[in-house]
């Protein structure tokens, strides 16, 4: 039991380390198109834990039900917010409109 707790714990720990290494280096310029491509990946956390949370037997243990919920509303917060700064980068490329242009020139 505790053998694969600690084992699960260090494997967590590695992940974080090796994700903290891995964007650290990212440059600035790459840093929100990879976020909004990371949305697909948010996805499948939501996805994974809705199936979870379907398939969870009625008699489980309210902490694993409170631990599939939080990660419910996380990955779904993080899907929402990359949906928001992708398209808060996208539209820094449209082009302004003409009512904006006749309010600065007047």
């Amino acid at each position: 039991m505790y053998t694969e707790l600690l084992a699960n714990i260090a494997i967590l720990v590695l992940a974080g380390f090796v994700g903290f290494a891995v964007i650290s280096k990212v440059p600035n310029t790459l840093h929100t198109p990879l976020m909004s491509g990371t949305n697909a990946i948010h996805g499948i956390v939501v996805l994974g834990a809705l199936v979870v949370l379907g398939h969870l037997p009625a008699d489980a243990h309210w902490g694993i039900k409170i631990i599939l919920f939080v990660a419910l509303v996380f990955g779904t917060l993080n899907v929402i917010g990359g949906f928001v700064v992708t398209d808060r980068m996208l539209a820094m490329f449209k082009p302004k409109k003409a009512t904006e242009k006749k309010g600065a020139d007047a």
